[in-house]
């Protein structure tokens, strides 16, 4: 017997809106979409881009190259800076389109009354009181409120991050956006365009994310590059100048040197590091839309995951049947499968059948195939009492072969359980309840003919308890994030019991877990992580996510059942939807950052030395140490291709079971600086050992010091390897290798002898400086092994990870409004 659909005018006719109110509404409130977002202009971007420390550094160098008539080092430099400004201007622009992504999710049609007729009518005119025809299927247009329902059932999942439909009667509201999964019904608009729910998030996704912890590192890299570099050269031109040496000569000496002391490899380096990590990333389903994430991953100090499809599977599953006396499981089963509406239907792919409908009674039907059941073989249905909110329940009438007529009930136990007189089973119920399970009472009457009331003379067969599983991988997952000293966050729109359910059994402490957090709440929760001094990453798939993913240093999406906004929004996108995934990719991320140091070590020490070499040689004798075009052909050998080969180094043994680096450490931090002076030193030490070496005896000693000197350097190069002694990385040797030839050459080779002003040495003398070189190599090995980079404990609030309290707000914190669960 169906149910009649409840009816409510709220004091609008059933003929709706006429043509010309609604006319008149649209002029008045504009149209339902959410308006562009202001373009940014071309120039803008770049200028943007070239505000970067590092990079007015970059193109300083560049202007003072080209005041020395290297013409040649001011294009690879103006080249690097012209590639990486284009990377940056793409990335941006790829970014402003989670925008139009929300956009482009609005239905583009809507079902209106209007003028008491119905209308297929643009989404993008529907006004508010308008008075909407929903069905199985469609997407709401507008926020509504409910007039008609007859067993609507609404997935709100991508707005409220809800993993079960809610079911919708009068009175109650529905949001932009969602889908209608099951029934029919009427709704009154009252907000569309900017003042919906949609238009609300997208407000909140106006806000950028900032700097990532690389870009801020390296501002404060390329800052005490600039200072350090111009005060140092300024310094050897007035000891130039009052040792008597020729003004034009010290001023592009110290022009050279400064080229010299700033790596402009560096950003080529990073870009190819982080280039080679997407690629890597990419081949283990990690998808990088912002190349900077690559080195964000490896600072992440809390993961904030979603759990519907994140966590768990993204689907309903009945995980425990309690039979009845009298009863079996599969008794529950059967008849569970009899009162359903679900259907089973051959997968496109071939693979067998999968069942649509609402997720709870896929479940069942699944659940009753794997036991051996035939849903196909249902009795036929004569007669039904759909489920709605006031009953809780629904009821189905079936006939029997014999003639008789098999009544099946389904529903929530406090609905059910009465009408079969044993309310004795609630306590059951709700103990599975607390389990995190969503449970259902089934019960059924066998009558030889259809009753008046069908809802009388049950007996009770059993209890179903489903949830949406967890991943089997989540577990290790987690264990793997807490090693590496990342504090795992769960963050759901999904019930309290329901969160703290699937939390406990991946592995998250309670005290990390926020449920029935809408997305303002979410993002408010991740600026309270990092406001305390956190590098969050965060997971989501849902439209309710694009905000936090937008303002998290890093946003995960999911790839496979995101929504458009989520992937837009996001840096990463998960192909595979595996948490797993993001811990591979912060390994990578690791791997990244640490050959960015690597780098760093190798070129800052080559500069260093190079200043200490042309300021401490006047006071061993060596009135000008090395030419300026030798400075400057040292420098374009020693950090050209060697130096970005370092950016490719494997990751090293461990990295992963270290802590993250403490946010606001710089990137010189953890003792990197003091080896890049001990290293410097011993690279300056060899080269002025050399020079004064040749000086003493006659022998062409700026050429001896000017081939140490990126001999040297090049061994450093092969020193800093993450795993010496392997075959990892074949192109660094190859390209030590080929800088070494060219250092050979410009001693023998006429042209650039010319060009360098170098003379030949010896074969013999060349032979001891290659062993003096060898220093290099060593000094790296040893200080390695002495000084071991040990990061330093993390001093936020993610200090002890592992720990009950890990990741609670500081005390300056602002507590966020999102309900944690308990």
């Amino acid at each position: 017997m169906p149910a009649t659909p409840t009816t409510a005018t709220h004091g609008l006719s059933s003929a709706g809106l006429s043509s010309v109110e609604a006319a008149a509404r649209l002029d008045r409130v504009g149209p339902n979409r959410l308006p562009a977002q202001p373009r940014v202009p071309l120039w803008r971007r770049v200028a943007m881009q070239l505000r970067d420390p590092l990079v007015v550094v970059l193109l300083a160098a560049a202007a003072l190259t080209v005041g020395t008539g290297d013409w040649t080092d001011a294009a690879v430099i103006a080249l690097v800076i012209a590639v990486n400004t284009s990377v940056g201007v793409a990335q941006e622009v790829k970014a402003d389109r989670a925008i139009t992504a929300l956009a482009a999710l609005a239905t583009p049609t809507a079902r209106v009354v209007r003028d008491g007729v119905q209308h297929p009518v643009p989404a993008a005119d529907v006004v508010p009181g308008d008075l909407l025809v929903l069905a199985e299927g469609d997407i709401v247009p507008a926020d509504a409120t409910v007039v008609q329902a007859a067993a609507l059932l609404v997935d709100e999942s991508a707005l409220t991050g809800e993993s079960v439909p809610v079911d919708k009667a009068t009175d109650t509201t529905v949001s932009a956006g969602t889908v209608v999964v099951r029934g029919r019904g009427r709704a009154v608009v009252t907000a569309t365009g900017t003042a919906s729910a949609m238009g609300r998030i997208a407000a909140l996704m106006v806000t950028g994310s900032g700097l990532t912890p690389l870009q801020r590192r390296l501002v404060g890299v390329g800052r005490a590059l600039a200072v350090a570099a111009v005060v140092l050269c300024a310094v050897v031109l007035v000891l130039g100048l009052v040792r008597g040496q020729p003004v034009q000569l010290m001023v592009i000496t110290a022009i050279s040197l400064v080229v010299a002391a700033v790596p402009e490899s560096l950003p080529a380096v990073v870009t190819l590091a982080l280039a080679l990590g997407a690629r890597r990333m990419a081949a283990r389903n990690a998808l990088v839309r912002r190349l900077p994430a690559v080195e964000t991953l490896g600072s992440v100090t809390v993961i904030a995951t979603d759990k519907t499809g994140t966590l768990t599977e993204g689907r309903m599953a009945v995980r425990e049947v309690w039979a009845a006396d009298g009863a079996t499981g599969t008794d529950v089963l059967a008849a569970a499968a009899l009162c359903n509406d679900a259907v089973l239907r051959a997968s496109g792919d071939g693979t067998g059948d999968v069942a649509l409908g609402d997720p709870t009674e896929t479940a069942l039907l699944a659940a009753a195939r794997a036991h051996g059941l035939d849903p196909a073989a249902r009795l036929p249905r004569l007669s039904e009492v759909p489920f709605d909110s006031a009953r809780k329940r629904m009821t189905t009438v079936h006939r029997r072969p014999d003639g008789g007529v098999r009544v099946v009930c389904k529903g929530a136990p406090e609905a059910v359980l009465p009408l079969t007189g044993h309310t004795d089973v609630l306590a059951r119920a709700e103990a599975m309840a607390r389990r995190g399970y969503r449970v259902l009472a089934v019960a059924a009457a066998d009558l030889a003919e259809v009753p008046d009331d069908p809802d009388r003379e049950l007996r009770l067969l059993g209890l179903v308890g489903m949830h949406d599983p967890a991943r089997p991988s989540a577990a290790a997952t987690i264990a793997a994030c807490r090693e590496a000293g990342i504090t795992p966050v769960l963050i759901t729109g999904d019930h309290p019991v329901t969160a703290h359910a699937i939390a406990a059994e991946v592995g998250i402490s309670a005290d990390q877990v926020f449920a029935r957090a809408t997305p303002e709440q979410k993002l408010d929760i991740i600026q309270a992580r990092r406001a305390a001094g956190d590098v969050v990453a965060m997971t989501g798939d849902g439209v309710n996510d694009g905000p936090a993913l937008r303002r998290a240093d890093i946003g995960v999406a999911m790839g496979r059942r995101g929504t458009e906004v989520a992937r837009q929004a996001a840096d990463l996108v998960l192909a595979d939807d595996e948490l797993a995934t993001v811990v591979h990719a912060v390994e990578e991320g690791r791997r990244v950052y640490a050959n960015i140091r690597r780098f760093l070590l190798y070129a800052l020490a080559g500069g260093t030395a190079e200043i200490a070499v042309m300021l401490g040689g006047p006071f061993l004798g060596l009135a000008l140490p090395l030419l300026p075009a030798q400075i400057l052909w040292v420098n374009l050998l020693t950090h050209g291709l060697p130096g970005v080969a370092l950016g490719s180094e494997p990751a090293p043994p461990g990295v992963m079971r270290q802590p993250p680096r403490p946010p606001a450490e710089s990137v010189l931090g953890a003792g990197l600086w003091q080896r890049i002076l001990r290293v410097g030193v011993v690279i300056a030490g060899v080269t002025l050992a050399v020079g004064v070496w040749g000086h003493a005896t006659g022998r062409p000693w700026q050429s001896m010091a000017f081939f140490s000197l990126g001999a040297t350097q090049l061994a450093v190069a092969i020193g800093s390897r993450a795993r010496p002694g392997t075959r990892a990385n074949p192109l660094l040797l190859v390209a030590v290798a080929g800088a070494l030839a060219l250092q050979f050459a410009g001693l023998y080779l006429p042209l650039l002898r010319d060009l360098l002003g170098t003379r030949p040495v010896a074969l013999p003398d060349l032979l001891v400086i290659c062993v003096l070189s060898s220093l290099g190599y060593a000094a790296v090995r040893l200080d390695r092994v002495v000084h071991r980079d040990r990061p330093a404990a993390p001093t936020g609030p993610t200090a002890g990870a592992a720990g009950p309290t890990a990741g609670r707000a500081g005390p300056r914190t602002r507590r966020p409004r999102g309900r944690r669960s308990r």
